[in-house]
């Protein structure tokens, strides 16, 4: 009995699997899975699309700079004695011979006195001997001591009209007294600092370019910079060293800038661009640069057919506005937005931005600096 109750039990359960698995009653017999996948389409993915023309951009080298006095030096005295009179007081304008400090005299015109007179002494010791010595009634060696002794008197005169000279202290070329380091009643030796003279005009602005540039700068080229107070000046580059730093290897550039009135000050910080040449760029946005799977930076251009072409690029000048890049064609559709999720090679889909006609916006694509300010493009 129970072993027919078992059979019916499985069969049961088998005609019940049957009729739960779709097969009874002729269902729809689904196609093989390789069959669904090969007729799927796959989906293009769009990315968004700029236009952009090349334009002749100067080609220019940006650095970290600061601001230097044309000439500087440190006025020391050259006689000692006794300080009597200020001149000047610090922070003045002076000018070329214009008096810093004066020394007290004390005894120097004494001495003067007796050296004018020894020279009269001398003198005609001299002219005499030479009379005799043209007679035979004084010896050649006798003449030769009394032109000695007339020359030695010579020279005491000059020494102490040089001492005499030197006791009223001259600036030595234009430019500020920036420092005065005596007073009135002040001792000075001989080799004492007294006062500092700067020249600002013209200031300098000196900055360190590398080994791999240095052969780009050359001197009289044009210059800009732009200050920490936000002033922007023009000049030249002035010198270029073809000695570098060894610690840097970076080579010193000086850029000579008009300051007649002397209102830019020296250790000023800038930022200076110096000019190396003009280069046909294209000016994007730095969001689209990337870096190919070798690490070269370039930017994502839709080409022929509509697929991703990568382009190495470089980079000319960063500016607000936008970085600008040379080498690239003359006209490209840069990919501006998408560019991250798609790769050289891929079929896409582009959907152009409305383009801008040049000079458009703030300052536009064409504008060029003032001479105030640094140069643009043509």
């Amino acid at each position: 009995m129970k072993r027919s109750f078992l059979v019916a039990g499985t069969l049961a359960l088998g005609v019940a699997g049957w009729i739960m698995s779709g097969q009874f009653g002729g269902s729809e017999v689904r196609p093989p899975p390789s069959v669904v996948k090969a007729s799927a389409t796959p989906s293009v993915f769009e990315v968004q699309v700029k236009t952009s023309v090349a334009r002749e951009r100067v080609k220019e080298i940006v650095l970290f700079a600061s601001t230097e006095a044309d000439r500087a030096v440190l006025v020391r005295a050259e006689t000692a004695g006794r300080v009597t009179t200020l001149g000047a007081a610090k922070g003045d304008r002076v000018k070329r011979g214009d008096v810093i400090v004066r020394i007290a005299t004390e005894d120097r015109k004494a001495r003067l006195a007796e050296a004018e007179a020894r020279l009269a002494h001398y003198t005609l010791a001299y002219d005499a001997a030479q009379k005799l010595s043209e007679k035979e009634f004084r010896s050649r060696v006798q003449l030769a001591e009394a032109r000695s002794q007339l020359e030695a008197a010579n020279a005491a005169l000059a020494a102490i009209r040089n001492d005499i000279e030197h006791t009223v202290i001259r600036v030595p070329f234009d430019g500020i007294l920036e420092d005065l380091a005596v007073e009135i009643g002040d001792y000075l030796g001989v080799g004492d600092g007294v006062a500092r003279i700067v020249d600002l005009d013209p200031i300098l602005i000196v900055a360190e370019v590398s080994e791999r540039e240095v052969g780009l700068v050359k001197t009289e080229s044009p210059a800009s910079a732009r200050l920490v107070t936000g002033q922007e000046v023009a000049g030249a580059v002035r010198f270029v060293a073809r000695v570098g730093a060894a610690p840097t290897r970076t080579f010193r550039v000086e850029v000579a800038v008009d300051n007649p009135a002397l209102v830019i000050g020296e250790g000023l910080t800038a930022e200076l661009w110096l000019t190396t040449g003009r280069v046909r760029a294209h000016r994007v946005s730095p969001a689209v640069l990337t870096l190919s799977e070798d690490g070269v930076l370039g930017i994502k251009i839709v080409g022929p057919d509509d697929k991703i072409v990568f382009h190495p690029v470089d980079i000319v000048v960063d500016t607000p506005d936008g970085v600008w890049l040379a080498g690239l064609p003359e006209r490209v559709d840069v990919v501006t937005v998408g560019h991250e999720f798609v790769r050289a090679g891929q079929i896409v889909r582009p959907r152009f931005e409305e383009t801008s006609p040049p000079g458009a916006g703030s300052g536009g694509d064409d504008a060029v600096r003032s001479p105030e300010g640094r140069g643009a493009e043509s």
